[in-house]
């Protein structure tokens, strides 16, 4: 511990004494020892208000009342002590000297170093909220003698609910806070006494007699500073209102700076039931369904009327309100809840350091500057809290005179204010830099618009612009660019803009053609841009996002040039701007597991468990995990075997799902059948059996159900033969994983490798699909069945399909023969589909193409599975060039080349899907080579491929 001043040392000396006498003249016993004496002292050195609640009550320093400091319980364990009267002035000295006592417990605890700050500010709260519990009880009683209970008009019984905002809603309040409140209550009526009051204007009353009780000056002072500002119209408002008024002045007057101050609302007293209903019927003011980027501009008119006030009081320093203080802070934090909360239930907190840790967790605030919050937010509070706790007053100023900054510095363990002061600037500076970069970074709202692309914009929109104007500024050709320039502003979308959101876009507009001129391909990545900007002009927030937010634009900017398909993605769905602000690449879920999890977080949020709601969210699930994946890809974070086993992991999460949801809505409808499981499970072949999924690949999926469940039937309302609800069952994943939704449509599906094809039945039984891979299956199916596993469904019967699937294909084959299958379904597939010619290969079916080495490998595995059955654990290509070279079918040279092929063409077959063209190449020396090394293999191993020219 420091070493006090000889100022302060004789101030506690007085003091410390002054109490000892005041004891012994009251006749209270002091027990000043095992260390009584140097906390007493510790407190008196840190809080006037402590000195003075002692000398007004010496009965606190009795053996009871220095067991009442100590206690770690919080008030509401002594609410049975605060028994108020009937007369109203007893009431008011009751009240006033239960908080007076049990702040002194708070100052007593957090200066002995006995609570941490989160615990003080926990139990501030508390306080407060057991005071209004009891004062409304009081207030409450004392009404009703005169005019009976509040009724609504069906006779139900009214009350108050007390909402509290701010630091109290947060339960994180100050020591010497006011207390921002609201009124309101459910129903109007009349109250069921003798006199009749109309509730609007009970509630009125009941609302002034509980701020007489705790706000009304005394000779005890006050018990609280109530705040009753932040009602609908402020002052000029009624004091309380209607839950129907409520929310009709929200949804027609509501402004942003009160979309923040409800993030924190919460029921602190009265009826605490209807206060939840309350929340819930504001909940879409508060939280937008979709993300609001338009938050920034509340934000920054809340920001600047602060900076007003700072500026006209000389608040410059204060810790709440000056530049890099507490509001900052808040401000950070918040933001990212009122633009993301909407959709992410998590981030609905209140507490400051429980809603930046959801925001960290989520991914929105990175951990390194969350711990620099963290750390700010804490320190500055604790200051605070330990100002307020000198002398009891609502400043967040800290006192000018050297006592009382030693005083300070002392009880927060410094050697001296200096070195504070330095601590406290480094903190303020950091909170400062963080929120300035938040408020305007480099290049958003307050960059500068370049004034020749603002001239082409204003040509556009005076109906002036040409081609050649766009040319010379280097859009070439550039007619398809200035028709789109022209007819932008003259859709209806644009026409109807607010002036708000049309000023906005007349601030973007030229960024927007500047940033296009800049990247690789002016004239396609302008004409998505002006596309994508009709398609969101209705939606203010998506401007606001592409005006705040440079590095989003830079980022969309680069993207529009250079990938067509995400591109397209982004125009359909524009939900996915998030997505290329902020594509949290480490925050993906890689695996099918951890996929699945967040699959289920995601549809967990939804308010009502729907079917259709369900799909929705799953679909923009699906879209942005894909579009990320793609952002990745397209930027070199990812390569093209990682990526391609993503997106198959994120499929079969999809389709897991979608199964699951089907079956639950089936046995709504049918109920169960009997037995263990649902007895239904869905095989994925092709590029999602063998992990290889592209970004636009349909799925190859068949389905099997256990045959023995086939003839009983379900145990619902509307019972069906178990073949019945199989079939149904399958017909239901079909139509949700292809139906189109207002999040787009999940995947097209083809089930062609089902048992005789498209002759085949929709769904078969286990037995059937034994039978015919037995008896009629050809070797291409074989080859086929090599990359299927099961992906959903019944556990248990996909544990049997992997189990058939490795009886099949390890009965033993003549090598000869198989090769000679394979090389034949080899020559026949690319004598049909081959794209290539003398300039290009088609990178899929060419000769030394992908299919090349799938059919290379395939045959291998068929060949020689009989013995060497560590040969069917495998799928992907990657997973069957190591077992092949494992198992001695390949040499190292030959499972290198594979390998390195098959890498190389996958990663060029992903980026023509990126840029939305054909799987076709130019023939360049590196693809010439890598062709002929995966030929020479292919005729190494006693494949006959050549054939029709490639």
């Amino acid at each position: 511990m420091p070493h006090e001043s000889p100022a302060l040392r004789a101030l506690v000396d007085d003091r410390y004494a002054e109490l000892v006498a005041r004891c012994r003249a009251a006749g209270v016993p002091l027990h000043d020892d095992a260390g009584v004496a140097e906390r007493i002292r510790r407190t008196l050195a840190a809080s006037d208000f402590a000195f003075e609640a002692w000398r007004a009550q010496p009965a606190l320093l009795s053996p009871a009342g220095l067991e009442r400091l100590r206690s770690n319980a919080d008030a509401a364990t002594r609410i049975d002590a605060l028994k108020l009267p009937e007369d109203e002035t007893p009431t008011l000295a009751a009240l006033r000297r239960f908080r007076h006592a049990e702040a002194l417990r708070l100052v007593f605890r957090d200066v002995n170093g006995l609570d941490e700050l989160p615990d003080t500010l926990s139990a501030t709260s508390v306080l407060y909220e057991v005071l209004l519990d009891v004062a409304l009880g009081w207030s409450e009683r004392a009404l009703a003698e005169r005019y009976g209970q509040a009724r609504s008009r069906q006779g139900e019984r009214q009350r108050l609910v007390v909402v509290g905002f701010g630091k109290l809603g947060g339960a994180e309040l100050n020591f010497s806070s006011d207390i921002d409140l609201v009124l309101a209550y459910p129903h109007g009526g009349e109250s069921d006494g003798a006199r009749v009051l109309d509730n609007g204007e009970y509630f009125v009353r009941l609302g002034r007699q509980l701020v007489r009780l705790l706000n009304e000056p005394t000779v005890d002072g006050i018990c609280a500073r109530v705040d009753l500002r932040l009602r609908p119209f402020g002052n000029a408002g009624r004091l309380a209102l209607s839950f129907a008024a409520m929310e009709q002045y929200y949804q027609r007057e509501g402004r942003d700076w009160e979309r923040y101050a409800w993030i924190k609302a919460r029921p602190v007293a009265g009826d605490r039931a209807a206060g939840k209903q309350l929340q819930e019927l504001l909940r879409p003011f508060i939280y937008r369904k979709y993300l609001d980027y338009t938050a920034f501009a509340g934000l920054r008119e809340m920001k600047a009327l602060i900076d007003a006030e700072v500026a006209r009081k000389e608040l410059s320093d204060n810790l709440k309100l000056g530049s890099g203080g507490i509001r900052e802070i808040e401000f950070i934090v918040q933001l990212v809840q009122l633009i993301r909360g909407g959709r992410e239930p998590s981030l609905r907190v209140r507490g400051l350091l429980s809603a930046l840790a959801a925001c960290e967790a989520r991914g929105h605030i990175p951990a390194v500057r969350a711990k620099s919050l963290r750390a700010a937010y804490v320190f500055l509070r604790r200051l605070e809290n330990r100002v307020q706790m000198l002398r009891d007053a609502q400043t967040h100023d800290v006192p000018d005179d050297a006592l009382s900054r030693e005083r300070i510095a002392f009880g927060l363990g410094w050697p001296a204010w200096d070195p504070l002061a330095e601590e406290l600037a480094k903190h303020r500076e950091i909170v400062a830099n963080e929120f300035a970069a938040v408020l305007m970074p480099q290049g958003g709202r307050g960059a500068r618009i370049p004034e020749a692309d603002a001239a082409l914009w204003q040509a556009a929109c005076a109906g002036t612009l040409e081609a050649g104007m766009l040319e010379a500024s280097g859009f070439t050709p550039g007619a398809e660019v200035a028709d789109a320039l022209a007819k932008l502003p003259q859709g209806g979308a644009v026409r109807a803009m607010s002036a708000r959101s049309r000023e906005r876009l007349d601030h973007l507009m030229p960024q927007l053609i500047a940033a296009a001129r800049n990247s690789t391909a002016p004239v396609p990545c302008l004409l998505r841009l002006c596309r994508l900007t009709q398609a969101v002009a209705r939606r203010s927030s998506y401007l606001a996002l592409l005006e705040e937010q440079p590095a989003a634009r830079k980022r969309l900017v680069a993207l529009f040039a250079d990938s067509a398909l995400l591109a397209e993605q982004a125009i359909a769905q524009p939900l996915l701007l998030d997505d290329v602000l902020d594509p949290r690449i480490d925050q993906l879920p890689f695996k099918r597991a951890d996929i699945a999890a967040e699959i289920a977080r995601v549809l967990a949020t939804l308010e009502e468990r729907e079917a259709e709601a369900e799909l929705e969210r799953i679909n923009e699930f699906q879209s942005s995990t894909a579009f990320r994946l793609g952002l990745a890809f397209n930027d070199g974070r990812a390569d093209a075997a990682a990526t391609a086993r993503r997106l198959a992991a994120l499929a079969e999460s999809v389709v897991g799902a979608v199964t699951a949801l089907a079956e639950r809505e089936l046995i709504a409808q049918h109920g169960r059948l009997p037995g263990e499981g649902s007895g239904f499970a869905v095989l994925g072949y092709g590029s999602l059996g063998g992990e290889e999924l592209g970004f636009a690949s349909d799925l190859d999926l068949v389905f099997v159900y256990d045959g023995k469940r086939a003839q009983v039937t379900s145990d619902g309302a509307r019972p069906i033969e178990g073949a019945r609800w199989y079939q149904r069952l399958a017909q239901r994943v079909m139509n949700w994983l292809t139906v189109p939704t207002r999040a787009g449509r999940l995947y097209e599906v083809d089930t062609r490798l089902r048992p005789d094809g498209s002759k085949g039945l929709l769904v078969g039984s286990l037995d059937a699909f034994i039978a015919y891979q037995q008896s009629r299956a050809w070797t291409w199916e074989h080859q086929a069945l090599l990359r299927a596993r099961p992906v959903a469904g019944d556990a248990a019967l996909g544990a049997a399909l992997a189990a058939v699937r490795r009886n099949i294909l390890g009965v033993p084959r003549e090598p000869a023969r198989v090769l000679a299958e394979v090389s034949e379904m080899r020559r026949r597939w690319r004598a049909e589909r081959d794209r290539s010619d003398a300039m290009n290969l088609d990178l899929k079916q060419g000769r030394g193409a992908l299919l090349d080495i799938e059919f290379v490998l395939q045959g291998l595995v068929l060949a020689h599975a009989s013995d060497k059955p560590a040969l069917l654990g495998a799928t992907s290509s990657t997973a069957l060039i190591e077992a092949c070279r494992a198992a001695g079918l390949l040499d190292a040279n030959q499972a290198a080349i594979l390998a390195v092929a098959h890498a190389e063409l996958l990663r060029r077959a992903l980026a023509c899907t990126l840029d939305l063209r054909p799987r076709i190449a130019p023939r360049d020396t590196e693809l010439e080579q890598l062709r002929a090394s995966v030929e020479a293999v292919a005729d190494a191993q006693g494949f006959a491929f050549s054939g029709a020219a490639g």
